[in-house]
């Protein structure tokens, strides 16, 4: 197998650290991107507790999103990128250009860097959020040929920060590109084994199941994908002819119910899930709760609703083989539980 020099942003986070751990298993070279140097050692020792080898193989150079300082060193002698980086707000904030504008000028310092680094093909991490946001309820399959509405109901500054960020990146490529491949990956909702004692994105629903802050189960579905699964669709697409100007959705079959999430729970971790709540909040409930708090409204219109999802072209194209809903919901509790992040708050 050839091996590479492979940068890969926002190297703290909880899907960037998967990808560390599997370039590095499979013999890559890896610049991982931090805001401080100062991180260095514990994102090392985080990296190492979760089983990543090779370490040696791995540099840190420091660099912001919103600064073009830094990121011309970072691409020296670089083959790929893995522009994992990127605000997650979902949900309300107070103002939305604090999510959008570093989520598209971000990618586009990193674009414009790997451009001028002549690097051969950047992978950007979209989201979800990019494709089926804003869409009416209906039985539709969403593939990787939809598009989030960015006036449409129930879309964040999340949904269209990922979105404005994707289709920046696209007409980059196609106009300033000078012959750079692009390729973005478009995961659902991401749970997985946790990296320290960070919990990020999804995995905060099964720890609020876990410690008890969740004190009953809204009708909400949502599909979700394991975290290892992203990261190796990410390496998957980095040198695949085919992947070149591609997008892929990334899922593992159909929506899961907060409901079934729960029992999940239940079944497998006995005593350590026995804060885990069974009984539903009514959907009148939340209805009336969301007049008066925005996260709580933010949910609302999808109540009962489960979104349609296709993961046909990363598995035709990519070769890519995800786990099932339930060993990613069971991985990322098992891992919260072991290190002690399923107790209630003090």
């Amino acid at each position: 197998m050839t091996r590479y020099n492979v940068l890969v942003t926002g190297g703290s986070g909880f899907i960037a650290s998967h990808c560390i751990i599997q370039l590095l298993a499979a013999g890559h070279t890896v610049r991982a991107t931090i805001r401080s140097l100062d991180k260095q050692a514990s994102i090392q020792s985080v990296l190492r507790d979760a089983g990543a080898a090779r370490l040696d193989n791995l540099s840190f150079v420091a660099t912001d999103l919103l600064e073009d300082d830094g990121w011309a060193q970072a691409m020296v002698d670089i083959d790929y990128v893995l522009h994992v980086a990127s605000p997650v707000h979902p949900g309300h904030v107070d103002n939305e250009n604090d999510v959008i504008r570093p989520a598209r000028e971000g990618t586009l310092h990193v674009l414009r860097a790997a451009r001028d680094a002549a690097v051969k093909r950047v992978v950007l991490t979209s989201a979800f959020h990019a494709v089926s946001w804003g869409h009416p309820h209906s039985d539709h399959v969403f593939t990787e040929a939809d598009w989030t509405i960015l006036d449409g109901p129930g879309v964040d500054a999340y949904g269209k920060s990922k979105t404005i960020a994707e289709r920046a990146a696209w007409d980059f490529v196609a106009q300033e590109g000078r012959g750079m491949e692009l390729t973005t990956i478009l995961p659902v909702a991401v749970i997985g084994m946790v990296m320290g004692r960070e919990i990020s994105g999804s995995n905060h629903v099964i720890q609020r199941l876990l410690n008890g802050t969740m004190p009953a189960v809204p009708n909400i579905y949502f599909p979700v994908v394991d975290a290892g699964d992203v990261a190796s669709a990410h390496i998957a697409a980095m040198d695949n002819p085919a992947a070149a100007g591609q997008r892929f959705l990334l899922s593992n079959g159909p929506a899961i119910s907060m409901r079934d999430i729960a029992g999940i729970l239940k079944t497998e971790l006995g005593v350590a899930a026995s804060r885990v709540p069974t009984h539903a909040i009514p959907n009148f409930v939340l209805r009336l709760v969301g007049m008066f708090r925005p996260e709580i409204k933010a949910i609302v219109p999808d109540l009962g609703y489960a979104k349609k999802t296709s993961n046909d072209k990363a598995r035709r194209v990519l070769g890519w083989v995800p786990h099932s809903s339930r060993d990613a919901i069971i991985t990322a509790a098992r891992s919260m539980v072991s290190k002690g992040l399923a107790e209630p708050p003090a």
